[in-house]
């Protein structure tokens, strides 16, 4: 099994990070990515690893459909810049990130206004809080954010655990999207129990492969969508392939997030047309990965933090 390692830098800050890391494997069924952001330990890893191991090593379902509705990406940018980031994308659903450490709500609203302008009346506006409000403030912003745009789609995350979303969600006239509470979490289906969550936000690699996303949709009984982990187009793809095997699909899937990269590792990176992509394996051009291979440190403390997720597997 071969295996790359990569390094990315980030133009934005997003989440905190300024790089994207990881690791690239090739097995029989195609290439996979391998990358938990670096403060996640290796316990937490291992269910990313046996993403990459599930992609590597068998076929992915039957897509019922051949591209994928997706939305743009929006980080905690000044008004102006999210702006821009919306009428570049071609999509006509943007998810806006709020609740960014050492912003306040008026930041936020000024960014939701200046994408609903972008987008226009008939486009979709969702905003990901990351888990960064508590229940209080999180009334007062979705309330808020809902007027500056005129009607959210959703609020994702908006506070950190399933009983703070429920507690939201009884309070809020705004559909309420469980992300981090499913896939952090040891149960995912407890947003279900708790009637916390009207939308599922899955991402392929913290839920251990397509195949376990796939289930996870199936038994979740909510509507999905299918999100990226800021992956390369390599984990992308796999995003692509639970999206497209999915008997319906409702709202957009966050999977338009090259954009966020200022590299790839494949020669034509997954983009937008129409605000859709296309769904199929994706391979790497060795060009492209040497131009964003990681330095020899940083290979090193990868294949050091693959053993120990391997130990925690063993």
């Amino acid at each position: 099994m071969q295996l790359r390692t990569f390094a990315i830098d980030m133009p934005t800050s997003f989440r905190g990070i300024t790089r994207r890391e990881g690791m690239l494997v090739e097995g029989p069924a195609g290439w996979a990515e391998f990358s938990p952001f670096l403060d996640y330990s290796p316990a937490e890893c291992v269910p990313w690893l046996r993403a990459a191991l599930d992609s590597a090593e068998r076929a992915w379902p039957a897509p019922v459909r051949d591209r994928v509705p997706v939305n743009c990406t929006v980080p905690a940018v000044d008004p102006e810049r999210a702006a821009d980031v919306v009428r570049a994308s071609g999509c006509g659903t943007a998810k806006v990130k709020v609740a960014e450490r050492g912003q306040d709500l008026a930041a936020d609203v000024a960014r939701v206004e200046a994408v609903r302008d972008a987008l226009g009346p008939s486009g979709r506006v969702r905003v990901d809080a990351n888990g960064g409000w508590d229940v209080d403030t999180a009334v007062r912003a979705v309330t808020a954010l809902d007027r500056a745009a005129g009607g959210l789609e959703y609020v994702e995350q908006p506070c950190a655990s399933v009983e703070e979303l429920a507690a939201v969600r009884r309070r809020v006239d705004v559909p309420v999207a469980a992300d981090e509470s499913i896939r952090r979490a040891d149960d995912p289906y407890r947003v279900v129990a708790l009637e916390a969550a009207d939308v599922a936000v899955l991402k392929v690699q913290p839920l251990g492969g397509v195949h376990a996303c796939l289930e996870i949709a199936e038994r979740i009984g909510l509507p999905v969508v299918v999100s990226s982990a800021v992956d390369t187009s390599i984990g992308l793809a796999a995003g692509l392939a639970v999206a497209a095997a999915l008997p319906e699909l409702p709202h957009a899937c966050g999977l338009a997030t090259t954009s966020l990269l200022a590299g790839d590792v494949v020669a034509e990176p997954l983009r937008p047309v129409d605000g859709t992509l296309p769904v199929g394996r994706t391979e790497v051009d060795p060009v492209a990965l040497a131009a964003v291979a990681a330095d020899p440190a940083t290979d090193a403390r990868w294949h050091a933090r693959l053993a120990a997720v391997q130990e925690c597997m063993s």
